[in-house]
């Protein structure tokens, strides 16, 4: 495999940036999801080392797959967090007791 963002002659995968390492691998992984499709993808903190512009080429790609699939992204990036149709968390309760909470979000048009 190779990898080769635009404007640079990277040699080594490990030369490229921690967001760049991050784009290429989910580009690879979505290659994969279109080749062999799936009902349902959990993905966990993949977003965590890309830039803006980048995240919002990612979410471009979570809008397209979630029209034929379900993708459970554990995150704490805000954007990603606000794509989704539903918002799940666990809040540390007084006395240490763990509390879920669920957040639905309106209905997309």
């Amino acid at each position: 495999m190779e990898a080769k963002p635009s404007g640079k002659n990277v040699k080594k995968l490990s030369l490229l940036s921690g967001g760049e390492r991050s784009l290429t691998a989910l580009a690879f992984l979505f290659a994969v999801f279109r080749s062999r499709p799936s009902p349902f993808y959990v993905m966990d903190e993949v977003e965590a080392a890309l830039d803006d512009v980048n995240l919002h080429r990612f979410l471009g790609l979570i809008a397209e797959f979630r029209q034929e699939a379900q993708l459970l992204i554990v995150s704490h990036q805000k954007r990603t967090m606000e794509a989704g149709d539903s918002l799940l968390g666990v809040s540390m309760q007084p006395g240490g007791s763990s509390k879920v909470i669920v957040e639905r979000a309106a209905a997309r048009a």
